[in-house]
Order: C-alpha cells, then sequence, then structure tokens
C-alpha cells in the first residue's frame, strides 16, 4: 500500500534507532521516502544502522547522532541539530526503552529508575523538545510513541519499572493529542506484542522453554515479524490517516485477549476435544 513517496519531504526522528524494532521502523520509512534521523549512545551501533538504512532506497538520506535522552538539555541540542541538518524535522518517534525481569520486592531504586528515565523521562525530553519546536515555528507534525499491551489496563508481572513507565508515556500520549491537536500535531501510540529482538529477548526471553510458552499463549501461535510493526509505524506517521490522534494501536496476534475469564481452556486441549466437552456440557 506504500510507495517511495507516501512519507516524502518528512524527516523523522527514531530514537534507540540503531537496532531492533527502531532500526526496522527507520528502514520502512526510508523505502517510504523519508529522511531519517537516529540517535543512540553508541557510535558503532548507529554508524551500521545508518548504512543499513541508506540501503534500503536510492538517494535515501540518513544521519545519526550520539544522545542521550535521559538528558533534556542533550536532547534539544539534537533536535536543533537535526533541522540545521535536514531543513525541518515532521515526524518523532519515542522508540528507546529499556527492561528486565526482576521480582518486584528485590527491586533497587537504582534499577527502577534506569528504566523511568529511559522510557518515560526520554519520551517526555523528546517529545518536549520536537513539540516545542513545532509549536514555535507554526508546524504539524506527528509523534509516535511506543509502549505495551500491559500499559493499558493490566500492568504486568515481573517488569513493573516498564509497567509503570509505559502507561505514563500512554497517558502523556492522550493528553498531548488532546492538548497539542490546535497546533496540527498528531499524537499516537503502537502497542506491540511480542517482536523477538536481540537485546530485548536475551533480557526477557532467556531460554527455550519461556519462548514455548510465549508462543501458547499467542492465538496466532507465532511471533511478530519486524517489517508488520514498520508498515503499521509507516501508516500512522504518513498523511494517509491525519485524521487519527490519541490512539494507542496493538499489534500482538491477538495475545492481550488473553485476559478472557474463560482463555486459558484453550490450552488443556485439542479444538476437537474441546468441542466434544462442550457439546457434552449442554443441558439436556
Amino acid at each position: 500500500m506504500f510507495t517511495e513517496d507516501t512519507l516524502s519531504g518528512k524527516t523523522i526522528l527514531i530514537t534507540g534507532g540503531g537496532s531492533g524494532l527502531g532500526l526496522a521502523m527507520a528502514k520502512g520509512f526510508a523505502r517510504s521516502g523519508a529522511n531519517i534521523a537516529i540517535c543512540g549512545r553508541t557510535e558503532e551501533k548507529l554508524l551500521k544502522a545508518v548504512d543499513e538504512i541508506k540501503s534500503e532506497r536510492d538517494g535515501a538520506i540518513a544521519r545519526y547522532y550520539i544522545t542521550d535522552v535521559r538528558d533534556h538539555e542533550s536532547v534539544k541540542i539534537m533536535v536543533s541539530k537535526i533541522v540545521d541538518d535536514f531543513g525541518s524535522m515532521e515526524g518523532l518517534v519515542n522508540n528507546a526503552a529499556g527492561n528486565f525481569l526482576s521480582a518486584s520486592e528485590d527491586l533497587t531504586p537504582g534499577g527502577f529508575k534506569a528504566i523511568v528515565d529511559i522510557v518515560l523521562h526520554g519520551s517526555f525530553n523528546c517529545t518536549h523538545a520536537f513539540g516545542n519546536y513545532l509549536i514555535d515555528n507554526q508546524k504539524e507534525g506527528s509523534i509516535l510513541n511506543i509502549v505495551t499491551t500491559y500499559a493499558e489496563s493490566t500492568g504486568c508481572a515481573f517488569v513493573l519499572p516498564s509497567a509503570c513507565s509505559k502507561a505514563g508515556v500512554l497517558a502523556m500520549t492522550r493528553s498531548l493529542a488532546f492538548e497539542w491537536a490546535e497546533y496540527g500535531i498528531r499524537v499516537n501510540a503502537i502497542a506491540p506484542g511480542p517482536f523477538p529482538t536481540k537485546g530485548a529477548w536475551s533480557r526477557l526471553v532467556p531460554d527455550k522453554m519461556i519462548e514455548k510458552l510465549f508462543i501458547k499463549k499467542i492465538p496466532m501461535k507465532r511471533y511478530g515479524k519486524h517489517e508488520e510493526l514498520a508498515n503499521l509505524a509507516t501508516f500512522l506517521m504518513s498523511d494517509l490517516v491525519p485524521y487519527i490522534t490519541g490512539e494507542s494501536v496493538v499489534i500482538d496476534g491477538g495475545e492481550r485477549l488473553q485476559a478472557g475469564q474463560f482463555n486459558f481452556i484453550n490450552d488443556l486441549m485439542s479444538r476437537k476435544k474441546l468441542k466434544a466437552a462442550f457439546k457434552a456440557m449442554k443441558p439436556k
């Protein structure tokens, strides 16, 4: 559905764009005509990523910026540099994140703070700097926040800092979508389910047993593909949907639906046996 000019004329910053899902989205945007800016803290990773992004389309333009999103002043300087380098900036994807598994009673204040600083404070810093640039220059733009399926209503055990941070980012998404609509700024979110990445997977799915359990609880019985997330992000960042704002779009193969009270029955036996059992249970 996308062409090489779907995002033409847009410069988009993807935080944490040097690897994983951030890089996948950056490549997708580049294929659709956008100029790409990525940021992170590791220059070697960013250099490699820029080369990969440029290879997605003839004439693709991509630059990297070594920036710690936890530092508001550094983020302001980065946004200013992006505008100087590209001439303008139209989009921001708050993708930089951190996460780890831990029993909540064993969390240290430092461990909790580390995740909140990257995810919540980092997303605010980038949004605040970019939003003020748009408002001061009377420009319209689009912000996309990467949250999680457990940010909406359920929370999640063993990833408390992430759950708290992502819930905050989701609240920021909806708050600013309303407040900044008058400026022509759209603010949306994507809530991905399990999308394997080298970095996150090593911390959150450390062995094959857990990986099998993950697959089992997804109704579609597979993980998400990076290009599927990139396609959704491209759609939301494009001018194809200028009336969508304040929305959080879930892409998880139905995983979140397991919260249904009787969904666990699906794992007890084959569908054929289930249907036979249901038939036997019907009132005579």
